[in-house]
């Protein structure tokens, strides 16, 4: 993964570690689509996705903003997603489902093509909405291309 000796997350503590991923994640990501691996640019997004969400509700100030319910499992991507929608947080325009169908064929199989600028589109509109776009790729450490 793009983080692989560029962090130690569990040291950096639960906000900071989760968005440092993401921001990693993102990077990696994008840089995955450009060189045509696919598979390996969802899973990294997904990922990216994971730490944004995991950032967002670690923050007990931006938690207690959100419309919590019974059975909101915070641990869980779908379930923090439909939360941070249903706090309107999110607008919900991101399909999330198809992006969770995609990530399993990619985990699954090698995927050979992808018409990815609405993905992309899509996660990087989650990211500006949870705010953790835009940042300085400059002021992140530099990629390892070993990672990948």
């Amino acid at each position: 993964m793009p983080h692989a000796g560029l962090m130690n997350e569990r040291s950096m503590g639960p906000e900071e570690g989760p968005l440092f991923r993401a921001k990693l994640h993102i990077r990696g990501g994008r840089r995955r689509l450009r060189q045509g691996k696919f598979s390996a640019a969802v899973v990294t997004l997904s990922d990216a996705l994971n730490g944004a969400l995991e950032w967002y509700v670690a923050s007990p100030e931006r938690r207690g903003m959100l419309s919590i319910e019974h059975g909101d499992n915070l641990n869980e991507d779908r379930s923090i997603y439909n939360l941070l929608v249903r706090s309107k947080v999110l607008d919900g325009r991101f399909d999330f489902d198809a992006f969770d169908r995609l990530v399993e064929r990619a985990l699954h199989e090698e995927l050979r093509w992808l018409d990815y600028g609405e993905t992309l589109k899509g996660i990087e509109s989650v990211m500006l909405q949870l705010g953790v776009m835009p940042f300085d790729e400059a002021a992140l450490p530099p990629e390892d291309p070993a990672t990948y």
